[in-house]
């Protein structure tokens, strides 16, 4: 596959498995093409115009042309500096590698993280919550995660790899709402009865299994096992964790339990005030669990997956 290939495949992958459903999403990539036409020329240069076909900020080719030939990736979690390093160590050692496939955002895909962010106002609509009010209540913390962003050395990663010649993209979103919608589709099919009904049918993901044997397994964080579970969201999706606010607004539209990668203290502390209850199934388990699901089908065109940086590789 070309570079540009497997990036055009991810954002598919992606648009497919958006938990706020397609007609959304091309909503969404009509307001950006509005906005970039309404502005002066002057303007439209800095314009970020991926976002007219790719409506994830977050994930982007961070370095390459798109026509480069892909035969084997280094794929995982965290692709940094030592993983840049430890690609061109592979590649000497007789294993080449054609790209560097990361998860988590670099460069202008971090810099881009709170943009998405703003799904999460769709996908609490479709929980129930009005699209008016999810959209005040994320305002605020959507403003605190870009302000957060501002001072990082987005680059530094990048950098590594564009002096080594390794192609280098990233899937961030797509692979999220990937694991967004496999899981919400078992819950929904499935309607466990209590949060240790939820829990077993994690556990029946091999991600979730190869997390518990190295102990980082599932947690309930927020209420118990025996407590009734009631209508399950699963929150995976959307940029980075949501406001605390989300959580009195859930409860009232039968929001009983809330399927999560990671929690903050302060979402956690209002998550117990409101009575529901918080399962955390495991941030690398979680990504790993959306990676995959996306790995499959590149692998499928005959590229070779080579796995690092904590990504527990399992094959559908």
């Amino acid at each position: 596959m070309k570079l540009r290939e497997i990036y055009q495949l991810v954002i598919e992958l992606g648009k497919q498995a958006d938990p706020r459903g397609e007609s959304e999403v091309y909503a969404a990539l009509a307001d950006a093409r509005r906005e970039f036409e309404s502005l002066p020329p002057k303007e439209q240069t800095y314009f970020d115009q991926e976002t007219l076909s790719n409506p994830y900020s977050d994930t982007r080719i961070l370095n390459g042309q798109g026509d480069e030939e892909i035969s084997r990736l280094l794929t995982g979690i965290d692709m940094e500096l030592g993983e840049v390093l430890l690609a061109q160590e592979l590649s000497k050692s007789g294993q080449p590698i054609d790209l560097i496939f990361a998860h988590h955002p670099e460069g202008i895909a971090l810099a881009g993280l709170a943009e998405v962010m703003k799904m999460q106002e769709e996908i609490l609509h479709r929980f129930g919550v009005p699209i008016a009010l999810a959209q005040g209540i994320m305002d605020e913390r959507i403003a605190e995660v870009a302000r957060g962003i501002l001072p990082v050395n987005h680059n530094r990663a990048i950098d590594g790899a564009r002096l080594l010649g390794f192609p280098f993209m990233n899937c961030h979103s797509p692979a999220d709402n990937m694991v967004t919608t496999f899981l919400q589709k078992i819950f929904d099919a499935q309607e466990p009865r209590t949060v240790g009904d939820v829990m077993d049918l994690l556990l029946e993901q091999p991600e979730y299994q190869l997390a518990a044997k190295q102990k980082m397994g599932m947690r309930v964080v927020s209420g118990d096992k025996k407590r009734r579970a009631g209508r399950v969201f699963v929150d995976m999706t959307g940029g980075t964790g949501g406001s605390k606010e989300i959580f009195a607004h859930l409860a009232q539209k039968g929001i009983g339990t809330i399927v999560g990668m990671h929690i903050s203290e302060k979402n956690l502390e209002q998550a117990k005030a409101h009575h529901v209850n918080v399962v955390i199934a495991g941030h690398i388990a979680s990504d790993s669990l959306g990676m995959n699901l996306i790995l499959d089908r590149i692998e499928r065109q005959g590229v070779e997956i080579l796995t690092c940086s904590g990504l527990m590789r399992v094959k559908r």
